[in-house]
């Protein structure tokens, strides 16, 4: 159950948006509110996403974070956290990504899975998730948290959308059934540095398994994936923060390269 009224959440929707939008950092909001549940920090991020898609912002995917259990157990937290990705988060493969509009931005070597049949929890497993894959296809998270020197606890984060802000997507699309999804193999690099190395299975597992706890987590709320939706499954590596006139390629066994530039 929550313990925040109403009106606290939207005040504190508004106040982790305005940090997003105005790129300036706050401190963990449990600190003032210690009562906080995880169910408020999901009715923040919800009513987040409500003030994009008022303001005609369109919802354009998913993601998932803190998805490898080496992060679960160094963050004290017994399950991954979910966010939303708005329109203006999207960036095209090979893009640029304003610095200035970031606080102190992280990337992400990660995979999307694409819905082509709706999935609803609770109950759903991997094999559910891949008979209603479309396809996969590479993603680069741009992660940025609001906290200040990204320190956070769980619901803070949640609240925060997960440290949403930015991804790109590009390389090849494949059906999952052609590709070996937990030992597949992604290099990412920083002006031509290889930086982080990882496989699938960094990914609870399987990354199939981080949709199929999104699909379960949203269930509790009783919503669901829709068919066509866009999932980023969480971290395949370790973040690797990024300063202006960086370029990032990320190599994907089997799936292409995505690769971008903060300017």
């Amino acid at each position: 159950m929550g313990n925040l009224t109403t009106e606290q959440i939207e005040q504190l929707a508004e106040h982790c948006e305005n940090a997003e939008l105005n790129a300036y950092e706050i401190t963990k909001i449990t600190d003032d509110f210690p009562q906080m549940t995880y169910e408020d920090a999901f009715d923040i991020q919800w009513q987040i996403r409500r003030r994009k898609e008022q303001r005609g912002h369109k919802i354009v995917g998913m993601k998932m974070g803190l998805t490898s259990w080496a992060k679960m157990a160094q963050m004290g937290v017994e399950q991954p956290c979910y966010g939303f990705l708005a329109d203006y988060f999207s960036v095209p493969d090979g893009g640029e990504i304003k610095h200035d509009e970031l606080i102190h931005p992280k990337i992400e070597a990660e995979l999307a899975f694409v819905t082509k049949a709706p999935l609803k929890g609770p109950g759903v497993h991997i094999g559910d998730v891949l008979r209603a894959t479309d396809f996969v296809m590479p993603a680069v998270e741009v992660i940025d948290s609001r906290y200040k020197d990204f320190k956070f606890d769980l619901k803070s984060v949640i609240a925060d959308n997960s440290s949403s802000t930015r991804f790109v997507s590009g390389g090849t699309m494949k059906d999952p059934s052609e590709l070996d999804l937990k030992n597949i193999g992604v290099v990412l690099e920083v002006n031509g540095e290889v930086k982080q190395v990882g496989a699938g299975a960094a990914v609870l597992g399987h990354p199939a398994s981080s949709v199929a706890m999104l699909a379960n987590m949203l269930g509790e709320r009783g919503e669901e994936i829709p068919a066509g939706t866009f999932i980023m499954i969480g971290a395949i590596t370790a973040a690797v923060a990024v300063n202006k006139g960086d370029s990032f390629t990320v190599r994907y066994q089997d799936l292409g390269t995505v690769s971008g530039k903060f300017v």
